[in-house]
C-alpha cells in the first residue's frame, strides 16, 4: 500500500469516528431531553439506537485491527490507529449511559419528576458540548483544546455535587419518594461518567500528538 493510499484509510477511519460519535451526542441528548419532558417514546427510540452505535463501533474496530496487523506502521501512525481503538470503546460506553437515562425514564412510568434539576439539565448540556469539542481536537490533531477541555470536567463533577445533595435532601423530606428520587441520582451519576469519558478521550489525543500518554483529570467517583 503506498503512502497515499494509506493516508487515505486514515481519513476514512477519521470520519467512521465523526460519524459514530455524532450518533452517541444525539443519544445523550435524547436521553436527557427524554426524561425532562417524559417523552417515553424518545427514550424508546435511545434505547434500539444503541444497537446501531454498538454495530458502528465494532466496524471501526474492526477495520482499524485489520489495518494494524497488514500495515504494521509505525510511531505517529501507530498512535492514531491506537487512539481510534480507545476513541471508540469510550464512544460505545458513553452511548450505553445515554441509553441507561432513557431506561430510568421507563421506570419512572407515567409519573411526573419528583423534581425537575438545572444541575442535570446543565449536565447533560456540558456533557455533550465536552464531547464535540473534544472529537473536533481529535480531528484538529489539538493537544491544547483537548487539555483544556479536560479541566472542564470539575464544572460536572461540581454539577453532580450539587445534585446529589439536593437529592438526598429530598429523601430525607419526601421519604415516599426515595426510589423515584434514586433514578434522578442514577441520571446524574450517568452524565458524570459521559463527562469523565470524554477526558479519557482528551487523554488520547494528547498521546496520539505528544506521544506522552498521562492522566489529566483523575476522577473523584
Amino acid at each position: 500500500m503506498t503512502r497515499q493510499q494509506f493516508d487515505k484509510q486514515l481519513r476514512e477511519m477519521q470520519d467512521e469516528v465523526l460519524i459514530l460519535s455524532s450518533m452517541v451526542e444525539k443519544a445523550i441528548q435524547r436521553s436527557v431531553e427524554s426524561l425532562r419532558t417524559r417523552d417515553i417514546a424518545l427514550s424508546n427510540t435511545v434505547i434500539e439506537d444503541d444497537l446501531a452505535i454498538n454495530k458502528k463501533r465494532y466496524e471501526i474496530e474492526e477495520k482499524c485491527i485489520h489495518t494494524i496487523a497488514l500495515q504494521q506502521p509505525m510511531a505517529a501512525d501507530l498512535r492514531v490507529l491506537v487512539a481510534v481503538l480507545f476513541i471508540v470503546t469510550e464512544l460505545e460506553r458513553m452511548a450505553d449511559h445515554a441509553e441507561g437515562i432513557g431506561r430510568i425514564n421507563l421506570m419512572l412510568g407515567e409519573e411526573p419528576l419528583p423534581a425537575q434539576l438545572g444541575q442535570i439539565w446543565e449536565m447533560g448540556e456540558r456533557a455533550s458540548d465536552m464531547l464535540q469539542r473534544a472529537i473536533t481536537a481529535f480531528i484538529d490533531r489539538d493537544a491544547q483544546a483537548a487539555r483544556a477541555i479536560c479541566d472542564e470536567d470539575d464544572v460536572v463533577d461540581g454539577l453532580y455535587d450539587s445534585a446529589y445533595d439536593a437529592l438526598i435532601h429530598m429523601m430525607i423530606d419526601e421519604p415516599k419518594d426515595v426510589q423515584r428520587i434514586t433514578y434522578l441520582i442514577w441520571t446524574s451519576h450517568n452524565l458524570e461518567r459521559i463527562a469523565d469519558r470524554v477526558t479519557n478521550i482528551c487523554e488520547r489525543v494528547i498521546f496520539m500528538v505528544t506521544g506522552v500518554l498521562e492522566e489529566i483529570n483523575v476522577s473523584r467517583y
